[in-house]
C-alpha cells in the first residue's frame, strides 16, 4: 500500500518541480525582439526587469511599458522500440508584463513592475504510455516588484527591490501504469495549489564609461516558494483495502534559483546598436524537493533533483531606421539544466536555440507599439527519466525521443510622457 501511495507523492513531486525546472524569457517586446537583451539597453520601462539601475537614465518624467505574447508550443514523444507515440496539444498561453517608472528627481527614479517569468500548459493526450508521470499540468506565477533606481554620477547608477511572488500549480497523473476502477477507468489524482507566495529581492548597477558604450548588471535572489494545504484529489480508484486512497492535503516546498545577467550595449553611426548579454542561473541549489502529506498514512519523502547551474548567451541588434521605425534582430541560445536520467515529460525541454526579430513603431512623440517573434527549437534529444517506482517497488525508466518547438508573436505598448 506504501509503495502505492508513494507513487502519488512522486507525481506531486514531478509536478512542482516543473516550476523550478521552467523559465519564460518574454519579459518585454523590444528586449525580446533583439534576442532577450538588456541588461544594458536604455530603451523604456522594460528595464524595470532587465535592470532597474538604468531607469534613471529614461528622460521622461513618466514612462509605462505594457506587452503580452501568445505562446504555440508542440512536444512530439517517440519510443520506436515499443512503437509508441504521442503529441501534446498545449492550449495557447498569454505571459504579460506591465513596467513604470516615475522619475522623482534628477538623481532618483521610482518604478513598479508585474511580470510572469513562469508559468505554462503540457497536456498529453488522456492515458497516453507517460500518463503514469503525467497527465496535463498548468502553472501561473506572477512576480510584483517595487524598484528604486539611484544615479550615483553620470556613469554610475545602482537600483533594485523586493519581489512578491505568486502562484499556482494543476497537475494530473494516472495513479500507475494499468490501475483502473471496475468500469476500466484509469485511477488518477489531481494535485492543486494555489495562492502560493513568497518573497525575494533583486539588486543591479549601470557603468556608462562612454556615451556609445554601457555595462549593466542585475542579479535577482533565490526565492523559496512555500505550497501548504493544497489540495490532493483521487478519481476512478477501486474500492479495496490495498488502495486506500483518500483526499488529502500537502505541504511542500522549492527553491527558485537566483540568476545573474551581465551585459553591454554599443551605440554607432547614431543609428546602429548591438548587445550581448550573459545570464547564468544558479540551479545546483535544486538538489531535492521535500513534501509533507497531512493524511499520516502517506510517508513524508525527499526526492533528488541534481540540478546543475545552466547559461544563456544573448545577442541582439538594434536598427533606427527613421523617426518612425526601429527596427530589431536577435539570438539566444539556452542550456537545459536538466541532467540525464532526470528527463521529465513534464518538463520537456533541452538546450534551444532561439531565433528572434521585432520592430517598434512610433505612433507621436508619446506612443509607440512593439512587436516581436520568437522561434525556438528545441534541440532532438533519447532520454529517459529513470526514478519512477512501480508498485512492486521497482525501479523503472520511461524513455524516448523527443522534439519541441515554440512560436511565440508578441505586442506591446511603451507610453512616455
Amino acid at each position: 500500500m506504501k509503495k502505492l501511495l508513494f507513487l502519488t507523492l512522486f507525481g506531486l513531486v514531478a509536478a512542482v518541480s516543473y516550476a523550478g525546472g521552467y523559465r519564460v524569457a518574454l519579459q518585454g517586446q523590444r528586449s525580446l525582439a533583439m534576442g532577450h537583451a538588456g541588461v544594458a539597453v536604455v530603451n523604456n520601462a522594460e528595464l524595470a526587469f532587465f535592470n532597474p539601475a538604468g531607469l534613471v537614465y529614461l528622460e521622461n518624467k513618466l514612462n509605462v511599458a505594457v506587452g503580452a505574447s501568445a505562446v504555440f508550443t508542440e512536444t512530439s514523444w517517440q519510443n520506436t522500440s515499443l512503437g509508441q507515440s504521442a503529441t501534446t496539444d498545449n492550449p495557447t498561453k498569454t505571459p504579460f508584463y506591465v513596467y513604470a517608472s516615475y522619475k522623482a528627481s534628477d538623481w532618483l527614479t521610482l518604478g513598479l513592475s508585474a511580470y510572469t517569468p513562469y508559468g505554462s500548459t503540457v497536456k498529453w493526450p488522456k492515458d497516453w504510455a507517460g500518463s503514469h508521470l503525467v497527465n496535463d499540468i498548468e502553472l501561473q506565477a506572477i512576480y510584483v516588484q517595487a524598484l528604486a533606481s539611484v544615479k550615483i554620477s553620470e556613469k554610475l547608477s545602482v537600483g533594485g527591490g523586493p519581489i512578491y511572488v505568486n502562484g499556482a500549480v494543476n497537475f494530473n497523473r494516472n495513479l500507475t501504469r494499468s490501475l483502473t476502477d471496475l468500469e476500466g477507468n484509469r485511477s488518477n489524482v489531481t494535485i492543486d495549489a494555489s495562492g502560493v507566495s513568497a518573497w525575494g529581492w533583486s539588486a543591479s548597477a549601470m557603468f556608462n564609461p562612454t556615451e556609445d558604450l554601457r555595462i549593466g548588471v542585475n542579479y535577482r535572489s533565490e526565492i523559496n516558494v512555500d505550497a501548504e494545504d493544497g489540495e490532493a484529489d483521487f478519481e476512478n480508484v477501486p474500492n479495496s483495502p490495498l488502495t486506500p486512497f483518500n483526499d488529502t492535503t500537502f505541504d511542500a516546498s522549492l527553491p527558485l534559483p537566483a540568476e545573474l545577467s551581465v551585459g553591454l550595449s554599443y551605440e554607432f553611426l547614431d543609428k546602429w546598436l548591438v548587445a550581448f548579454d550573459y545570464n547564468r542561473t544558479f540551479w545546483d541549489t535544486y538538489e531535492s524537493l521535500d513534501v509533507h502529506f497531512d493524511d499520516p498514512n502517506i510517508p513524508d519523502s525527499n526526492n533528488p533533483r541534481n540540478y546543475e547551474d545552466a547559461s544563456i548567451y544573448r545577442f541582439g541588434v538594434q536598427y533606427t531606421a527613421n523617426e518612425t521605425f526601429t527596427l530589431r534582430a536577435g539570438y539566444y541560445f539556452d542550456q537545459s539544466p536538466v541532467k540525464s536520467g532526470y528527463f521529465a515529460p513534464e518538463t520537456p525541454r533541452n538546450d534551444s536555440n532561439n531565433f528572434t526579430a521585432g520592430l517598434s513603431v512610433n505612433v507621436n512623440d508619446n506612443l509607440a507599439i512593439d512587436a516581436s517573434f520568437l522561434y525556438s527549437r528545441f534541440n532532438e534529444i533519447d532520454e529517459s527519466y529513470d526514478y519512477y517506482t512501480t508498485p512492486e517497488g521497482q525501479r523503472a525508466s520511461f524513455e524516448g525521443t523527443y522534439k519541441t518547438v515554440a512560436f511565440i508573436p508578441g505586442l506591446g505598448i511603451t507610453y512616455k510622457l
